[in-house]
């Protein structure tokens, strides 16, 4: 069941157009909502660049497999390389498919009485993803802040940097589709980054905070979620992906509490997984819980943002049908990874239409025109 706005939905329904069928999905009567939707309208007015290259992450059979994203990410670190800053910033070098996920040839399961260690194979290789994001939020800075290397940048330049992230999201997402797809395929986490070129942000009022905490670490199959429309790692993410680390400085300059909105937004494409119905999930809670509480961390301070906050939910019985299994929705989803078009039903109905494909020649020099016209009309040089 949705989990905010005590299951009431706005008077209005936000159509998503895909290559061959549309979805449907409503968001929640919250002061939140109401203002996420004007947001969202404002993005489809102004005609934003919807950002394809980073929009549907962990489908495994996708044409964005591991070696064509880490063909991308190289191409994007020469493009930063070549660029003379000033102070200098050292040269990355570049990546290899190695260098992100173990060896199919190794062992592949789930962990054998908690230790990853025993099934390597296939798994995320999370070093080489930390060193990637560090240099991207080194050379872009925060939302806040931008860093000196990002000012200095020319527009392709800016727009390689930019891929640093999204590449780094999108290949922590194959690869955990990839071994999923393995031996527990009904259990992949395929989701949609709908985020939009140049999209302003707002800041979360007080009451909006105590939505994280409505809601949590759950994640619903077609539920709709505020994008994190920041930079930096949440205290979720360093615990998940760091293994529980004792925090030090270093870690604690990395992490950013979400407090920004967007009209921009996220859909779970994976199966339900709830702290109350899913004993492993429980126990990550527990665990979690457990550690923030011994690096200083106050479960219930809503500031922290420690959850997601959910804005809306796909009527997934109107798209796919009363009795779609997962891997039913999975396999259409997965022949419909391009995004035609996106607008409101009511009151009154905005829409804006996205033509072009990422077979289209054009779609790279298109967005980073439209970064460069967003710099110059915020005077971001």
């Amino acid at each position: 069941m949705p989990s905010t706005g005590k299951n009431r939905f706005i008077h209005d329904m936000v159509r998503v157009g895909l290559t061959d069928l549309a979805y449907y999905f409503q968001v929640y009567d919250t002061p939140l909502g109401h203002r996420w939707l004007m947001a969202l309208k404002d993005n489809l007015k102004q005609q934003r660049i919807l950002e394809k290259n980073f929009c549907f992450l962990g489908f495994a059979d996708s044409k964005r497999n591991l070696q064509y994203l880490v063909g991308e990410l190289n191409h994007s670190i020469s493009k930063i390389n070549a660029f003379n800053f000033d102070p200098a910033y050292p040269r990355i070098d570049p990546f290899s498919v190695d260098d992100f996920q173990y060896s199919s040839s190794l062992p592949i399961g789930p962990a054998v009485n908690g230790d990853k260690s025993k099934t390597p194979g296939k798994r995320l290789k999370h070093e080489a993803c930390n060193k990637l994001h560090r240099y991207f939020e080194e050379l872009q800075g925060t939302a806040w802040k931008l860093s000196e290397f990002y000012k200095q940048a020319n527009p392709e330049t800016k727009y390689a940097i930019r891929q640093l992230n999204n590449l780094c999201h999108e290949i922590e997402s194959w690869v955990q589709a990839d071994r999923k797809s393995v031996y527990e395929a009904e259990w992949m986490r395929p989701s949609q980054i709908t985020t939009f070129l140049n999209a302003p942000r707002y800041e979360l009022q007080e009451e909006d905070f105590l939505l994280f905490k409505e809601n949590r670490y759950d994640r619903e199959l077609g539920g709709v979620y505020l994008h994190w429309s920041q930079i930096g790692k949440t205290l979720y993410e360093v615990f998940r992906d760091e293994k529980a680390p004792k925090m030090t400085e270093a870690l604690c300059s990395e992490i950013n509490h979400q407090k920004y909105y967007s009209g921009e937004f996220d859909v779970e494409w994976g199966k339900t997984i709830t702290g109350e119905k899913h004993d492993f999930k429980k126990k990550e809670m527990d665990d979690y819980r457990k550690w923030l509480e011994e690096n200083g961390y106050d479960w219930d301070d809503p500031k922290l943002a420690l959850g997601y906050i959910k804005i809306g939910q796909v009527d997934l019985q109107r798209t796919f049908g009363t009795d779609a299994s997962i891997q039913e929705i999975h396999k259409t989803m997965s022949e419909n990874l391009n995004i035609t078009s996106i607008r409101t039903i009511y009151g009154p109905s905005v829409e804006a239409d996205y033509p072009y494909t990422l077979e289209s020649n054009d779609w790279k020099q298109m967005q980073i025109e439209g970064l460069r016209r967003g710099y110059e009309s915020r005077s971001m040089r």
